[in-house]
């Protein structure tokens, strides 16, 4: 018999899923320590237990005084809010954080909390940790060995800084890479992902019934995000999957049976829908098919403030989450609202007693399980005292430049030009070249892996410097010239380009075209092929794109997706020895199909599933059709800026006073006399909007285009510049908005009139005509600051998306 999902927007029939089987025998010590812990705790403190906060929003007093079961580390989120955070900084927060959770003044329980961190490509938020190959690129591998010991070293780098819970594996199946999550996902086979499933739960954890299991050196996992997420509709991020319960059950929960087998004790519920039932509320799934059904015991967290996207639900205020089977709701900036709310809804019967002490009582299964209650403060830890000889070690390096060379797929290898000679001499160019940021991709140091230099990276190798390396060794030269040019013409070129690093919903795209409308690293390897070199094209993607001109262009053609830390794996495949042979073979297969356009679904694959040739392979690739299947111009010339960042082929930047600037990739930002701060925000979504505070007069938000936009046509219509914002604070004028047409040419409306009748704290969509902008000087053919908004001293205003439209809510009057 089937039961109605949420919103009896689909039925599921619980009996037609997998069974799976908890590895932990009835334990009647655990039991008796658990109830007898509950029988002293208050429903304050059973409440507390049921909400985890970050630490920008949290403090270790506030932990002493909520009593709140767990904390995490959002991507930028760091102690003392540093992007490069060191260790110890790590350590000491975790102790502080800790040894308030077991305060006992008051009358209160010592209850250790939880503390939880995106480790998701190795410990990928702290400063020198070893970063793996994003699991897209594992998926090639088809290695679970490797992936059981990337697990482990992983787990052993994070519980080295005091972090006891790793907010991973990611077990979707991507079947839309347009998706900005697909990266995440191992492969868009089911049977892949649920044999990683294993590896990696058994890896972050240890193996579930032997010592190791949960000991000093390893981590809590967390399936996720259950379920369906790789499977939404034109694959959007936090949408939703309008698909058969068989291929929800069948392709996207493929690895939540064999992760419950190796005994994963923590799963994180989607933000996404399923036919319109959002997972967070979805009783059905959550209560009778993952609790009852695959028998899982351990405890259901929910995604950053996703039980807010409920129907009938807020951040702070959602018992719909709660009754639905979710044990603990993850409240970042919203968790004090949450507590209170919740707190009152236990107690008026809205949340039952039976349902609240069900999830305490599992939030504390798993601390014990983890050991800790008795495994001290993290710094009187083993581990944590060693944490130098840990934290990006020689063997944890190893491991990951090893999942390097197995994740290399060579789509093309036209004349045998691979293996390269390293005694030749070698240049090695493109945007890639010398970039650990871009071969690492998003969760990388933060949120987005954006705005990052070499140096953030201790210990760690960009591709060209691992191509130095070697090549210097044999008695080769490299030059590393990211725009290709050269002072000695080379034997060969290694051209390094790919994707800006991105992650969840910034990096979803409307279809599978590589930088749409900019062609620059096209021309670079055409320009070299031109000049009688060689061109290796070595691509770096968090997924398949459609790339038939660059694979022709090339002679060899690598797809090394984002292999982290250790960018010298790839010199180590594409080298040979020193004596000519061959010192490393490709070894990968391809775990997504590669498209044959840039219509997703459209034709035939280029490359099928399983593709991936070796140095013993010698047919050459046919020329392969240069039709993308999109048609019109790519460019995004009406959109600048979209949820809070620049988009493909813009720059955005924050000008003090003096006119100094920089950039406006990274959040938080202060320009250098400090007269302009900005800060993230959530408007819609996480951390998608930008709040700007203003501390002196004169200094200015920008937004430069690559190449000048002629916005003529546009300018005789009735398009607007718009704005989404939010006033919260304004001074009495000196507001303005902006277009640049180069030196000494701009066009400025003042705003003040405008702005003043705005109400404060409320979202707005404010448009100024271009013929405005037209008419006060911008000369429209040639733009290249399609945006500039200035003001003064004390202003405080939040921006989320800068385009052209009509579609707006106060349009901004001409003023001469």
């Amino acid at each position: 018999m089937g039961v109605a999902s949420a919103e009896g927007a689909s039925t599921v029939h619980a009996e037609s899923w997998p069974r799976a089987t908890w590895p932990f025998p009835k334990d009647a010590a655990l039991e008796q320590r658990v109830a007898a812990l509950m029988a002293k705790m208050t429903v304050e403190e059973k409440v507390g237990q049921l909400i985890q906060a970050d630490i920008l929003s949290v403090t270790p007093d506030d932990v002493r005084k909520y009593r709140l079961g767990a904390i995490l580390a959002g991507g930028n989120s760091k102690p003392n809010g540093q992007l490069t955070a060191t260790v110890a900084q790590w350590q000491a927060l975790s102790d502080a954080f800790y040894r308030a959770s077991m305060d006992t003044s008051g009358g209160h329980q010592a209850i250790p909390l939880l503390f939880g961190i995106d480790a998701v490509h190795g410990h990928n938020n702290a400063v020198g940790a070893t970063l793996f190959p994003q699991n897209s690129a594992l998926g090639n591998a088809r290695d679970p060995e490797l992936i059981r010991q990337i697990g482990e070293a992983t787990a052993a780098e994070t519980r080295a800084t005091g972090i006891n819970w790793s907010f991973a594996p990611t077990l979707a199946v991507p079947q839309d890479v347009r998706w900005g999550r697909a990266y995440e996902g191992y492969s868009q086979d089911p049977a892949i992902v649920a044999k990683y499933a294993t590896a990696m739960v058994e890896g972050l954890q240890g193996k579930a019934g032997t010592a190791q299991f949960l000991d000093g050196a390893h981590v809590l996992a967390s399936a996720k995000h259950f379920v369906g997420d790789g499977g939404t509709r034109n694959g959007k991020d936090q949408g939703d999957a309008q698909i058969s319960e068989a291929a929800l059950r069948d392709i996207h929960a493929a690895g939540y049976a064999p992760a419950i087998d190796a005994g994963v004790q923590t799963v994180m519920a989607s933000f996404s829908s399923w036919n319109g039932s959002k997972m967070s509320a979805d009783k059905a799934l959550i209560t009778d098919v993952l609790k009852q059904r695959m028998d899982f015991q351990g405890l259901v967290v929910g995604d950053w403030n996703a039980h807010g996207q409920v129907p009938g639900c807020s951040n702070d205020d959602c018992p719909a989450s709660y009754n639905a089977g979710l044990d603990m709701l993850m409240a970042p900036d919203s968790w004090r609202g949450l507590y209170e709310h919740t707190l009152a809804e236990v107690k008026s019967g809205v949340i039952p007693q039976a349902r609240l002490d069900d999830a305490v009582a599992r939030i504390l299964r798993v601390k014990f399980r983890a050991g800790l209650f008795d495994n001290g403060a993290p710094s009187t830890q083993a581990i944590v005292q060693k944490a130098p000889d840990v934290v990006g070690s020689p063997a944890h390096r190893a491991i990951a430049r090893r999942a390097v060379r197995e994740s290399l797929v060579l789509l093309k290898n036209d004349h045998g030009v691979l293996p390269l000679d390293p005694r030749k001499r070698i240049l090695i160019a493109g945007d890639g070249a010398d970039n650990i940021s871009r071969q690492s991709g998003g969760w990388t140091l933060n949120w987005q892996g954006t705005g990052l230099k070499n140096e953030y990276f201790p210990g760690a190798q960009s591709i060209g410097a691992g191509f130095a390396e070697q090549a210097k060794a044999a008695g080769g030269t490299v030059e590393i010239e990211t725009d290709g040019h050269f002072t000695a013409k080379p034997d060969v070129a290694v051209v390094v380009f790919g994707e800006d690093p991105y992650a969840e919903f910034q990096g979803d795209i409307p279809n599978l075209l590589f930088h749409p409308g900019d062609d620059h690293e096209l021309e670079l390897i055409r320009r070299l092929r031109g000049q009688g070199i060689p061109v290796v094209a070595v691509f770096l993607s968090g997924r398949p794109l459609w790339m038939n001109r660059e694979i022709n262009a090339a002679d060899a053609f690598v797809a090394a997706w984002l292999p982290g830390s250790e960018g010298g794996g790839v010199a180590d495949v594409l080298l040979r020895k020193r004596d000519g042979s061959i010192a490393n073979d490709f070894h990968g297969k391809l775990a997504y199909t590669w498209p044959s356009s840039a219509v997703v679904g459209q034709g035939k694959p280029q490359f099928p599933l399983g593709y991936g040739l070796s140095y013993a392979d010698h047919s050459a690739v046919p020329r392969l059709s240069e039709q993308s299947g999109i048609r019109g111009e790519q460019i995004p010339v009406g959109n600048y800026l979209d949820r809070g960042k620049a988009v493909h082929g813009y720059t955005f930047t924050l000008v003090d006073a003096q006119g100094a600037s920089i950039t406006g990739d990274v959040s938080p930002a202060i320009t250098p006399d400090g007269a302009l701060q900005m800060a993230a925000l959530d408007y819609k979504a996480q951390e998608d909007a930008r709040r700007f505070t203003w501390k002196a007069d004169k200094a200015r938000l920008s937004i430069h285009a690559r190449t000048p936009l002629d916005l003529d046509r546009e300018s005789n219509g009735d398009v607007l510049l718009v704005t989404t914002l939010r006033v919260d604070a304004l001074p009495a004028n000196g507001a303005w908005i902006g277009m640049g047409c180069g030196a000494h040419c701009q066009g400025q409306v003042s705003l003040d009139k405008t702005l003043a009748t705005l109400p404060r704290g409320q979202w707005t969509r404010l448009g100024v005509p271009l013929k405005c902008l037209r008419a006060a000087g911008a000369d429209m053919h040639h733009i290249e600051q399609p945006f500039a908004w200035g003001a003064g001293k004390g202003t405080d205003i939040a921006i989320a998306r800068v385009a052209l439209g009509t579609d707006v809510d106060q349009v901004v009057e001409c003023t001469k």
